[in-house]
């Protein structure tokens, strides 16, 4: 029989579980970060409050993106925190590249008529223009159907994906990232659609 020299006893039963330390369980993370998104979307949209409209915008700025890719990134992406985590990172890229991403918009826009009229871009589409309405879109979770919100956010992804084919030298991953979100804010806005008549 092998002696536990300098171990502590082991506990056993309920209790076996309270003494293993380590990190938060990922369940109650996943739990806190339904919570928190479902609260933030519901509540926001209940208040009719402009001030939390603005303070919904710049959640990401006060916050960090880190601070919001920690709590929603792991989330499946037809979930409220999901979506949130893929809208406060469609701002984020908007802000930290303006020109080129209205350049890929330009692009895309011709190729892409619908979802260009849904996404709702002024015409012509410059840096300016586009940081507005990626605001507005995050607005919208205060003053709109949240599908529709999504549905804008999508239609956006959508057009700069064929903006990006459109240009010399594409990447297929940069594009298939783009397109992917685009799928799944849309596929998300039907979700949410459905559920608000149901």
């Amino acid at each position: 029989m092998t002696e536990r020299a300098h171990h502590r006893p082991m506990t056993t039963g309920a209790s076996f579980f309270d003494a293993v330390a380590g990190g938060t369980d990922p369940a109650e993370v996943s739990a806190a970060a339904d919570r928190a998104a479902t609260l933030l979307v519901r509540g926001a949209r209940r208040s009719g409050d402009a001030e939390v409209a603005d303070r919904l915008i710049h959640l990401a700025d006060s916050e960090g993106i880190e601070t919001i890719a920690e709590v929603w990134s792991g989330s499946p992406a037809n979930t409220l925190a999901g979506c949130l985590w893929r809208l406060y990172l469609l701002r984020s890229w908007v802000y930290s590249d303006p020109a080129g991403v209205a350049a890929e918009f330009e692009a895309g826009r011709v190729r892409a008529p619908v979802a260009r009229v849904v996404a709702g871009v002024a015409d012509p589409p410059g840096p300016d223009e586009l940081k507005w309405m990626v605001d507005q879109v995050l607005r919208g979770i205060a003053e709109r159907d949240f599908a529709d919100v999504l549905f804008r956010a999508a239609a956006f992804a959508r057009v700069v994906a064929t903006g990006r084919a459109e240009l010399p030298e594409p990447t297929e991953t940069g594009i298939a990232r783009l397109l992917g979100l685009a799928e799944q804010l849309e596929a998300a806005g039907h979700l949410e659609l459905k559920n608000s008549l149901a």
